[in-house]
């Protein structure tokens, strides 16, 4: 026998069912006797390997339990260590399915030749065999003793595994199957040799070949949409290289550039809708100081303004950048989240513009900057090239455009105010906005605060600072008369929305087209100067210095404003007035509450719908029904008693008493809805929903109000007005947001509306509306103590709102105007409402006159007026004509003259000696003659312009005329101003 013939085979001759078996023993000598075995008992390989060629039975068929997992395993249970016996001879051969395979023991003659032989208890010479309880061979009593066993739970699947004995018998391998001697026990489920998920005992395996290394089971369900965390640590890992990878090549490739062009301001101009121009601006105001000239105080102001770790952080704040990204995005307005150093070197060496290239430009040459400038050079260049307003550039040209002196001069208030514009100019200039103010004391306390808590300032010396009220602003001289204003609204709405960033618009080259209209422009200056200012003497009235006008106009189909009132002269009165949001707006927000009340279809508290002829209690300090916020009971013009008076009628005469209790009906939060949906700003300050929101506390602006009024004469379609028609720079246009037009109310509430401020103009306190000539709707308005005087009214083609306003020139203080234009009071019919009709008149010279289209709310439609015959009998003894032969007073003065002596036959019946009385007030004004109730009631001692003027004119009505005028009127008679309007 050759050396190289093995001396054994494993597996043992094939049972007679399984064919011809194998030699089970060497052929140079006898098989060595089973020691520990029944005679016959069958071997691993023969019961326990299913599926192994060449051992034993053959390969195991599919449909052998035996070759299935949990079948024909076999049990440790039934399982010996047998070592490999060290006898000389050969095992016994096998017989059939119970014969047994040569064991080695010590090695001695189960080895090659030449081979020591391993130990009796080393692990590469051991075998676990089966022990089959009971029967001889694998019959079916042995397969059923192994299912059994793998029923019950135990180890019954443990499968055999080579283990690769040491020497140089390692190599060996069984003839004709191709694995190595020696197998040693394997844990279900892991996979081996010929296995196929490691589940369970293999199938067959191709003879000679090794078995395939076991797949990892797929992702199933809803595992199979998350990544595993190799995919994630991957990913992970290559973000970190490429952002590496980036930074690196971004720090190498941009480098820090030469100083920008920001010294060279360009001017930006601005033209009327026809091109032609109306200013045009560029000068740069900025003066460079060192930093030593600059206090401490000031330094650290700024410090806890934008950026209080300066000194101690890097260049760049990636945390800050991102969160501000973020609330950028998510509409928190707008964030820079950029350090000193990073906004110095967007404000010297690079351009304004928001792009991503510009903003990955800064952050890059902030970190070389960072590296090659000490911090103090970067803060002295930081102050010398921030923009705080007023066209002021750095902080000494700051100091000198807020304060008239020095940065060095500065107290610590002023240093925390000028620290407070940086963030935002526009915002927090109080002179120029002062409905600011608020916002500009808290940000300035936020500043003083943060010094005490950096340690910079002690809090005593906190504790004294008062907040320093900045010096009035003087535009520059190339913007006097209207062309300052017109250019700080276009900047206003610029920059509130969004089209234009404060900072690039700064720095000019911007051609903006406006949407005002030049001859439209021209009739509104022309307007204020013949119907107010002509008015003004200063040397003999003090108050008239207090005087201001603001006025505004814009197309009701296009939202387009067209024309612009802001003030005397923009290098005078630095505020415009036509945008300003801090005077109350008076019974002007009286037409909104009645719109509500359309629109949500709301009823009187006995359930009755409210439309113009809806009957209220008129009487003075009238408790509100309905309202469970506590008592409030509005009193009414000069505490009038009304009585029981129509919606159209307390219109005509704004009935405080009347519309509360309205609010009331409707809703106040509804009444707020309705006026915010029709153009007032949400944000207004006061505009809040109580009762009292019907007598106009909120501070909306000229220019919002006119919006408002303007959806009213639109039928109750709402656009945004818009001031620029088109805008460009270096030749190329800048997107416009797109006008959205919205239904706010429908036509019938809108236009229910118009029909009774129609009323107004005809026969209520708005009359001096009728010189435009034209088709007109209005109302009358009076802020608290006579603060301001408003009308608002339009025309099919042209809303408009005209505000005279009192403020004091030095101190910015609201006043009162009594006395002031050589009148007693100045209400909303008087000066406003001339301003509104001659500016109509002219603006619309040419195009013809336009009736209002409405459609009204069912149960609304004026009532006809009774036949003028069936009034000229004689009167009953006891009525009150209003015109009795004595003039003396009737009981009712206003009623009783409207109502009865209006309608006689004989207007001026008692005019002569009843003037100053109430009955001989109560004429004229709704006779069958009103030009003979204007001349003659007006002529004699009859208050008011036209005898009943003041009557029925509770924001003192057209007022003036000869004689008494005005004073007759307001003094004696029940008309006079609106005090809560």
């Amino acid at each position: 026998m050759s050396s190289d013939e093995p001396q054994q085979r494993r597996g043992p001759g094939r049972g007679p069912a399984d064919g011809p078996g194998e030699p089970a023993a060497p052929e140079d000598g006898p098989a060595a006797p089973r020691q520990d075995a029944p005679e016959g008992a069958r071997r691993p390989a023969d019961a326990g390997r299913p599926g192994v060629p060449g051992k034993g039975d053959g390969p195991a068929r599919r449909d052998d339990p035996a070759a299935r997992p949990g079948q024909g395993a076999p049990d440790p249970a039934t399982q010996q260590i047998r070592p490999v016996t060290d006898g000389g001879g050969a095992a016994p051969q096998g017989k059939g399915k119970g014969g047994a395979a040569p064991l080695r023991k010590n090695g001695s003659a189960a080895t090659p030749q030449g081979t020591p032989a391993a130990g009796a208890n080393d692990p590469a010479t051991q075998q676990i065999r089966p022990v089959k309880a009971g029967a001889q061979g694998a019959g079916a009593a042995g397969a059923a003793g192994a299912a059994g066993a793998a029923a019950k739970g135990g180890p019954a699947t443990t499968r055999l595994r080579p283990v690769r004995p040491e020497g140089p018998g390692a190599g060996h391998q069984e003839p004709g199957n191709g694995r190595p001697q020696g197998w040693a026990p394997r844990d279900p489920g892991e996979g081996g040799p010929g296995d196929g998920d490691g589940a369970g005992p293999a199938g067959p395996a191709a003879p000679g070949k090794k078995g395939k290394k076991a797949k990892r089971p797929k992702r199933k369900g809803w595992r199979r949409l998350f990544p595993t965390w190799r995919m994630v640590l991957g990913a992970f890992i290559l973000f970190i290289l490429l952002g590496v990878g980036a930074f690196m090549t971004g720090y190498f490739l941009v480098n820090i550039p030469p100083a920008n062009a920001m010294a060279t301001k360009q001017s930006n101009v601005y033209l009327y809708s026809d091109g032609t121009e109306i200013a045009r601006d560029g000068k740069v105001n900025r003066e460079n100081v060192p930093l030593s000239k600059v206090p401490k105080k000031v330094q650290h102001a700024v410090l806890a303004a934008e950026d209080r770790d300066f000194y101690s952080e890097s260049a760049v704040d990636p945390k800050a950048m991102l969160r501000a990204g973020w609330n950028t995005l998510t509409g928190k307005g707008k964030q820079s989240g950029s350090t000193i150093t990073q906004q110095y070197v967007k404000n010297y060496y690079l351009a304004q513009e928001q792009t991503v290239s510009r903003k990955v430009k800064e952050f890059f040459i902030a970190i070389k900057l960072d590296r090659e400038v000490s911090k103090d050079e970067i803060l002295q260049g930081y102050l010398n090239t921030s923009y705080f307003g007023r066209s002021a550039y750095g902080v000494q040209a700051a100091a000198q455009a807020y304060y008239g002196k020095d940065v060095e001069d500065l107290s610590v208030g002023q240093g925390a105010y000028l620290a407070t514009l940086v963030n935002s100019p526009n915002a927090y200039d109080v002179a120029t906005h002062p409905e600011n103010k608020p916002r500009a004391v808290a940000r300035w306390n936020y500043v003083l605060d943060g010094m005490v808590k950096e340690g910079w300032l002690d809090q005593a010396e906190r504790d004294k600072v008062k907040f320093p009220m900045p010096e009035q602003a003087k535009g520059a001289p190339g913007l006097s008369g209207q062309r300052g204003y017109v250019v700080k609204a276009v900047e206003d709405y610029l920059i509130e929305n969004r089209i234009v960033d404060e900072d690039a618009l700064s720095k000019g080259g911007y051609r903006i087209t406006t949407t005002l209209q030049k001859p439209k422009q021209d009739a509104f200056v022309k307007a204020v100067d013949e119907q107010v200012m002509s008015k003004i003497d200063k040397k003999a009235r003090k108050i008239d210095k207090d005087v201001r006008v603001g006025g505004a106009s814009v197309d009701p189909k296009t939202g387009k404003v067209v024309a612009m009132y802001g003030g005397i002269d923009y290098t005078k009165q630095f505020v415009n007035n036509a945008t300003r949001r801090d005077y109350q707006v008076g019974s002007t927000f009286k037409p909104f509450v009645f719109t509500s009340a359309v629109e949500n279809d709301s009823t009187t508290q006995d359930g009755r719908p409210i439309t113009p002829n809806t009957v209220y209690d008129g009487n003075n300090r009238r408790p509100v029904q309905g309202w469970d916020g506590g008592t409030y009971a509005p009193a009414n013009e000069d505490d009038y008693q009304y009585g029981d008076i129509s919606v159209r009628e307390a219109t005509d005469k704004s009935v405080n008493s009347v519309y509360a209790q309205m609010a009331v009906d409707v809703g106040s939060d509804k009444v707020k809805e309705t006026a915010v949906a029709l153009g007032v700003p949400a944000k207004t300050p006061d505009l809040t929903a109580s009762p009292s929101i019907a007598l106009g506390p909120s501070t909306a602006s000229v220019l919002d109000m006119t919006e408002a009024y303007a959806t009213l004469a639109n039928h109750g379609k709402h656009g945004t007005y818009t001031l620029v028609e088109k805008i460009s720079k270096d030749g190329q246009d800048i997107a416009l947001p797109q006008r959205k037009t919205s239904t706010a109310v429908s036509r019938e509430a809108a236009d229910t509306t118009t029909s009774i401020l129609q009323s107004v103009v005809q026969s209520g306190t708005g009359r001096e509306a009728l010189a435009a000539g034209r088709p007109a709707a209005g109302k009358t308005g009076t802020a608290e103590n006579d603060k301001a005087a408003w009308f608002a009214g339009y025309t099919p083609d042209l809303a408009t709102v005209v505000a005279v306003m009192g403020q004091d020139p030095v101190t910015a203080t609201q006043t009162p105007l009594y006395g002031a234009l050589g009148e007693t009071r100045i209400n909303g019919g008087g000066y406003p409402a001339k301003v509104w009709a001659q500016f109509t008149k002219d603006a619309l010279e040419g195009k013809p006159v336009k009736e209002f289209d409405l459609q009204l709310e069912p149960g609304s439609e004026e009532p006809v007026a009774p036949d003028p015959s069936q009034t000229a009998q004689e009167p009953d003894e006891g009525d009150d004509t209003g015109g009795a032969a004595d003039g003396g007073p009737s009981e009712e003065p206003d009623r009783g003259g409207r109502t009865q002596g209006g309608q006689t036959q004989e207007p001026t019946g008692g005019q002569g000696q009843g003037g100053q009385d109430q009955g001989g007030q109560g004429q004229g004004g709704q006779t069958q003659d009103p030009t003979g109730g204007q001349d003659q009631g007006g002529a004699t001692q009859g208050g008011g312009a036209d005898g009943g003027g003041a009557t029925g004119d509770n924001d003192g009505g057209p007022g003036g005329g000869a004689a008494q005028g005005a004073l007759g009127g307001l003094t004696v008679g029940p008309g006079g101003r609106d005090r809560d309007d």
